[in-house]
């Protein structure tokens, strides 16, 4: 798959997914805004992602707020084991301390095979962070403090993505999920 159908599939999932079922309420904005970066890596190993990881960090750390908010690094073939995945979070959590960037960009995590601590694989709640590839959602904290609501009701968010995805069962989030790879 080339980088451009790369780009697209995930575009489909955050407007059917992400947006669709409203699990990121600050999504849409960015969405329908053309803010989003979306960066996909050839890397096929962890040294080589946080190579790639760092560059991402360093880019969007040096351009202007209005030009791109978020960066998705997406990486089809690099850490496609979810516990591999899980792991690199250390270290590219450390890569932003190192860079200076603590406080400045954080990370949220997607990856087809997502699983929650003390969940099964195949509860549904896994699907609020399952995307069609790995990948590694760099947000710039201005972002999130300048549009977020009380931190109560952002406290909120994953409990109500829970709710939304088990009042819409595992049939229906899987139903949702063939729709969107067929609109392809």
């Amino acid at each position: 798959m080339n980088h451009a159908d790369i780009i697209e599939s995930t575009r489909r999932w955050i407007s059917a997914i992400v947006i669709g079922l409203n699990l990121c309420p600050f999504a849409k904005r960015v969405f329908d805004a053309g803010l989003i970066r979306y960066a996909v890596s050839d890397a096929d190993s962890e040294h080589t992602l946080l190579d790639d990881f760092t560059r991402e960090l360093q880019w969007l750390a040096s351009t202007p707020i209005s030009a791109i908010e978020t960066t998705l690094l997406i990486h089809p073939h690099a850490l496609t084991d979810f516990l591999d995945f899980n792991d690199f979070l250390d270290r590219a959590e450390r890569k932003i301390e190192e860079l200076g960037l603590d406080g400045v960009i954080q990370i949220a995590s997607f990856h087809p095979r997502y699983q929650f601590a003390d969940t099964k694989p195949d509860d549904v709640e896994n699907y609020t962070n399952r995307s069609p590839y790995p990948m590694l959602h760099l947000l710039r904290e201005e972002s999130i403090t300048r549009i977020a609501a009380p931190e109560s009701e952002l406290l909120e968010i994953p409990e109500r993505n829970i709710a939304t995805l088990r009042a819409l069962g595992l049939a229906g989030v899987l139903k949702l999920l063939a729709g969107r790879a067929s609109d392809g």
